[in-house]
């Protein structure tokens, strides 16, 4: 039986069905968290190894190749990276993307322990973790305070303010940028060692070997078993100055004697300043699978609360992550109120019926909520796709209602009752209904299945799409025709057809006369549109407007804390004069704020500063975000000695250049002429490249004869070293134990030991016949190593980052592929992919398979419902025609052919199918059950489906009108996906009006002939 009729005839299962879908969805809708971007787990795992004072050609040699060659067995990896800079080695391991990630991390663990005993015996163990999109933090907040120093705010914040955030559900981490870490410093007198014959690292060994506290075994004093502890601790600075050490010749000397010891804090290597003020910060980070939104407001109240019962404590909120995601749901659901009200404005336009026009209004919500069932159920959140996608189909979902709505008020102008009309027309059109639904379906749902991590994140859109529309076609095929019965009221008859209908009627039968000349026009159009393609910029995403963007400074290797503080401030006073910032925030040395999706984070070396430069919102200023960051760029340009990158580090911003090879210098050579041709190209940004960063260094390079002829081994000369000019390494130094925490205790040589190479020629080194000074057995000279090494696949790399300042990527991309120094690459030095070129390319071929599976799945949809395999072929021949509207209307707004416009396309192949549908359908229909001719069908055909394919067509264009104007929320993504469809809707439905009745004749006549042809040959056989 009809389902349209059985809802007919029983309207109250029909009801209850959607009211118990309404509180299911409502109820799973208010359960959604809302995201920025789906939380995606990719099997890129990073193992971690730092060995304090290390050089990165050290770590390189000791560390990263051995930790790559034992990742390189690995079944399944796809991409070896590693970044090594001063004391830290980072390796990233990415597998294919069908590797499950917890296996990936297990494998990874299991190849480092297999190397474990070959690395260095001071490194500490490497940390392995995979990488997930929420690891970057969520909001960054200042903290100042005129009633604490730096180091007790410091350590409110990693104590208590940790405590009381990490409390919140949802927080994951709570990072400390800038501020001190408490520490006791012994401040040892060379004159006096030297005089006692002892060292700096004798002194270190041996109040490590004092301050402990440790276990003693057992006692049974008094028939009673106690544990025996040694507690050879002491609580305050005073009591350890007061300490007497031993010494290795048998003597002992207390620590005062021979030291300054002082309660103090650590050498400063990060701060943070807010508007040229030191402050302490502090970066929130959410757990994977809460809410931004959620936990972003949970942390303000904890925050608030703070400060209303600690009046002394200052917080400011410095960097914004969620705001700009709580506009853009916001704005996402603007649009889709603003779309409805217009899809539904244009069925009251068509139908002047206010019965008619609550039928079909009625199925836009009935059709959003229960799709939020099905997207709750599969894990999803309320995020950017998801988002999307809803508001792609918010015209779509209104058009089964339509089309049926309509079908009923002209068989109610026939005469019939309203209960009549409802049955007949519902039962005439259920085929064509059920056939665009799922042509849609078949359209959106590969989308889900694609691969990289495009695939990753339109996994949730493909899904949100097909499900919206599945429900669009419930509610059309049981909840509207059941309204329409009830609610509508006999309609007089419609005395003639418009003038616009008989204009439109004549002009179809001059194409069904003059079909080659309809055919050629029609070809012309569609080979113009391809001609179109290369004229169009091509680029990844669309570089957003988030009221935020930041400054990286990079000051040359070997620059200290107080040189980057004073340029950072000078590039923050060239800038506050700009009329749209509010606030700028700096730290150096360490903090990440936003950035890249998959960033490390920030780096601790004390030559970089980042700033965090807050805009005022984007309705309050007439400049668009990337206007703001072309005057930074002109008005830092003329800081010395600085390299500067603006930008948020979202993708669609910069250009990113990776070569590699085995012959380093070569490679530094290689990139210099690449970096020197690039700049040449006008209307970029800064160009940067990480070759040819070299750190100045203290070359100790021992006398290998000398050096053994008095007992001196180089570990020993090392640790000598070491020990005095920094202290010994962080794990191996004694502890001062409080009752929350713990101290470490840094014994080393006065600041100006360190400040000439005298000095340190003079340091003493044990030997098998006493102290022997460092210049006596070792060269000490000047010289320069790498700041930092990049690796790709084992071999070294050189990472060019280029500014885009505006110009689309694939276009510079191009240009930079036909530079004289890329076409002329020397052998042993190869260009890899990577970062937004290689997204970009990965996408347009994932978008590639997932529309040419769209089309197979919709041409065998439709042979299924339709039983022929030819008439198919007509429904789809309105595809290259919307194309061409999609194009034009790109190149006349100047938008590019991106992963937004790819979308629209995309969603465009479903609509222009729906409409070819609804004409072919009724033809077929037409001749089958009326006996209609050729002709007189497909007249009838355009005669009474123009109507509901303009009223869907103009409803989809108006719903997506408020996104392509740009109004309300940031439209820079979504801006050019509406363009693409309202300028192929134009296009493919004034052309499919006339076009596709003329390729129905030709594939008809195509089949006429086989059939005959067909029937010949049986003939001839029997």
């Amino acid at each position: 039986m009809n389902i349209s009729a059985w809802a007919i005839r029983q309207p109250i299962p029909a009801i209850l069905l959607f009211a118990l879908l309404t509180l299911l969805g409502l109820h799973s809708f208010q359960r959604m968290g809302i995201q920025d971007f789906p939380d995606i787990e990719l099997p890129v795992v990073t193992v971690t190894t730092t060995l304090e004072g290390a050089s990165p050609s050290q770590l390189e040699t000791d560390v990263a190749r051995k930790i790559e060659n034992t990742l390189a067995t690995l079944g399944g990896v796809k991409h070896i990276r590693s970044v090594i800079t001063d004391g830290s080695s980072l390796t990233y391991a990415e597998f294919n993307l069908e590797k499950d990630t917890s296996e990936a991390v297990n494998d990874v663990r299991d190849a480092v322990s297999r190397v474990r005993a070959d690395l260095p015996g001071d490194i500490k163990d490497p940390i392995i973790s995979k990488v997930t999109t929420t690891g970057r933090p969520i909001i960054t907040f200042s903290i100042a305070s005129a009633q604490m120093d730096e180091e007790a705010l410091s350590w409110y914040v990693d104590n208590n303010l940790s405590k009381l955030l990490l409390a919140i559900p949802g927080v994951g981490k709570v990072d400390r940028v800038g501020g001190v870490d408490r520490e006791i410093r012994i401040t040892l007198n060379p004159a006096k060692l030297a005089a006692l014959h002892v060292t700096a690292a004798d002194v270190s060994r041996q109040i490590k070997r004092v301050e402990i506290e440790s276990s003693g075994g057992r006692g049974d004093v008094g028939q009673v078993e106690q544990a025996i502890r040694i507690v050879g601790t002491v609580s305050s600075a005073q009591a350890l100055a007061a300490t007497s050490i031993p010494l290795s010749n048998g003597r002992y000397v207390r620590l005062d004697q021979i030291a300054d010891v002082q309660d103090t804090h650590a050498e400063r290597r990060s701060l943070a300043l807010l508007n040229g003020k030191p402050v302490v910060g502090f970066e929130v980070t959410r757990m994977k699978g809460t809410s931004e939104v959620e936990v972003a407001a949970k942390v303000r109240a904890a925050i608030m609360q703070l400060t209303q019962h600690q009046s002394n404590l200052h917080i400011a909120e410095v960097y914004d992550g969620v705001t700009a995601v709580q506009d853009s749901y916001d704005g996402s659901m603007d649009l889709l109120y603003e779309g409805a009200i217009l899809a539904i404005l244009v069925v009251w336009w068509f139908l002047r019926d206010l019965r008619a026009t609550l039928v079909a209004a009625t199925a836009l919500p009935l059709s959003v909520i229960p799709t939020f069932i099905g997207m709750y159920y599969f894990g999803f959140s309320l995020n950017t796709v998801t988002l999307l996608a809803l508001a792609l189909v918010v015209g779509i979902l209104v058009d089964d209602a339509i089309v049926e709505i309509e079908n009923i008020v002209r068989h109610l102008r026939m005469g019939k009752s309203p209960l009549q009309a409802a049955l007949e027309a519902t039962n005439e059109i259920g085929l064509a209904v059920v056939a665009t639904t799922a042509t849609l379906v078949a359209v959106f749902l590969p989308t889900a299945f694609m691969d990289g991590v495009a695939g990753k994140f339109f996994k949730q859109f493909g899904w949100t799409a097909a499900l919206a529309v599945m429900a669009s076609l419930l509610v059309a095929r049981l909840l509207t025709p059941m309204m329409a019965a009830y609610l509508l009221k006999p309609l007089p008859a419609k005395a003639h057809e418009s003038a616009l209908m008989q204009r439109y009627l004549t002009l179809v039968q001059w194409c069904l006369r003059h079909r080659i000349g309809t055919s050629i026009a029609a070809a012309v159009f569609f080979f113009a549109s391809i001609a179109l393609i290369p004229l169009l910029p091509s680029g990844f995403v669309p570089p957003g407007d988030r009221g935020q963007t930041f400054v990286s400074l990079e000051l040359a290797p070997g620059t200290p804390l107080a040189l980057t503080r004073e340029r950072a401030e000078m590039a923050r006073l060239d800038l506050v004069s700009i009329p749209e910032i509010k606030q700028i925030y700096t730290s150096i040395g360490g903090g990440s704020g936003g950035g890249d999706l998959f960033s490390s984070g920030a780096s601790t070396e004390v030559r970089k500063a980042k700033l965090t430069v807050s805009l005022t919102p984007r309705n309050q200023r007439s400049r668009t975000q990337q206007d703001i960051e072309a005057e930074i760029r002109q008005r830092l340009a003329t800081i010395p000695g600085v390299r500067i990158t603006v930008g948020s580090g979202d993708a669609g911003e910069k250009l990113q250049l990776v070569l590699s090879g085995d012959d380093a210098n070569l490679l530094a050579v290689t990139s210099q002429l690449v970096v020197r041709d690039i700049r040449t190209l006008p209307g970029l940004g800064n160009v940067s490249s990480s070759a040819s960063l070299l750190r100045p260094e203290i070359i100790i390079q021992p006398d290998y004869a000398r050096a053994a002829e008095l007992g001196v081994t180089t570990a020993n000369l090392a640790d000598t070293v070491r020990i005095a000019t920094s202290g010994d390494y962080s794990a191996a130094l004694a502890k001062l134990n409080l009752s929350e925490r713990q101290i470490p205790i840094r014994a080393r040589l006065p600041d100006s030991i360190r400040q000439n190479l005298d000095s340190i020629g003079q340091l003493s080194v044990p030997g098998k016949n006493g102290d022997v000074q460092l210049a006596n057995i070792a060269h000490i000279t000047m010289g320069s190593g790498a700041a930092q090494i990049d690796r790709l696949d084992r071999n070294r790399n050189v990472t060019i980052d280029v500014e885009l300042n505006g110009q689309q990527l694939g276009d510079v991309f191009k240009a930079v592929e036909q530079l004289p120094s890329m076409q002329h690459l020397p052998p042993g030095v190869f260009r890899s992919d990577s970062g937004d070129a290689e997204r970009m390319q990965e996408l347009f071929g994932s978008f590639g398979l997932a529309m040419m599976t769209g089309v197979l799945l919709v041409y065998f949809t439709l042979v299924l419902l339709f039983h022929d395999f030819a008439q198919p072929v007509s429904i789809l021949a309105a595809l290259p025609l919307a194309f061409g509207g999609a194009f034009a209307a790109l190149y006349l707004t100047g938008s590019s052919f991106s992963m937004p416009s790819l979308i629209g396309l995309l969603m465009l192949m479903g609509i222009v199918t729906k409409n070819s549908i609804l004409l072919v359908e009724y033809a077929i229909v037409a001749r089958r059950d009326h006996g209609m001719s050729r002709h007189d069908a497909i007249v009838d055909a355009c005669s009474k489906r123009a109507r509901p394919i303009l009223m869907t067509t103009i409803a989809m264009g108006a719903g997506m009108l408020p996104i392509a104007l740009g109004l309300g929320v940031d439209p820079s993504f979504r801006a050019p996906m509406a363009i693409a469809v309202i300028g192929g809707l134009i296009t493919s439905t004034l052309l499919s009006l006339l076009i596709i009745p003329v390729v129905y004749t030709y594939v008809d006549d195509v089949t006429m002939i086989l059939k005959k042809w067909t029937h010949r040959r049986n003939g001839v056989l029997r």
